[in-house]
């Protein structure tokens, strides 16, 4: 595998497990710890403070408590995600962080996922940050994805014919340079 190929799967990882894999430590054991002190707040502390006890169903009780558990300890790993998924996508950490703490009820996550911009490459010519689903620099015009000569859509470097036009692929006579994605 070409440093190339390499570095592009680590900035751009792919599927569920690799946007998980972007949850820094720290998150992840925040979410844990803050997930513990709700429960404790929740399940030790209130119930200390009531003068009455509570005309809730224990399951119901329990639903609401650890309802509330994982709601604080899923939002420390969103803030978790978006220190380490902004950045790759050329937006402010610190804007988005604020953003998030700020705006409550979790709206301000939720308007991070609506407004995100797309996430960004490196070209291998020029390293101008580009968006990745692009086949050109559009700084220097060197190729930095396969496609197809016909029809222009992805195609990949091991596909004979393209999937959308049936378009030959070897006839496009592919510069040399995109032999090194095939590393």
């Amino acid at each position: 595998m070409s440093k190339d190929v390499r570095q592009r799967a680590e900035l751009h990882p792919e599927g569920f497990s690799g946007e998980f894999s972007l949850i820094p430590l720290w998150s992840l054991v925040g979410g844990i710890v803050v997930f513990g002190l709700m429960e404790y707040l929740m399940w030790v502390v209130v119930p200390a403070h009531r003068h009455h006890p509570p005309n809730l169903p224990f399951w119901f009780r329990f639903y609401i408590d650890l309802s509330f558990g994982l709601l604080a300890g899923l939002y420390v790993l969103m803030m978790g995600y978006i220190t380490r998924d902004s950045p790759r996508r050329g937006m402010s950490v610190p804007l988005w962080v604020v953003v998030c703490v700020v705006i409550p009820s979790g709206i301000g996550a939720v308007l991070y996922f609506l407004l995100r911009l797309p996430v960004l490459s490196v070209c291998p010519a020029c390293s101008a940050r580009i968006e990745s689903d692009y086949h050109f620099c559009p700084q220097c015009a060197y190729q930095v994805s396969p496609c197809c000569g016909n029809c222009h859509r992805n195609a990949r470097l091991t596909d004979l014919y393209c999937v959308y036009c049936g378009h030959h692929l070897a006839a496009d006579n592919p510069p040399a340079r995109l032999h090194a994605f095939a590393e």
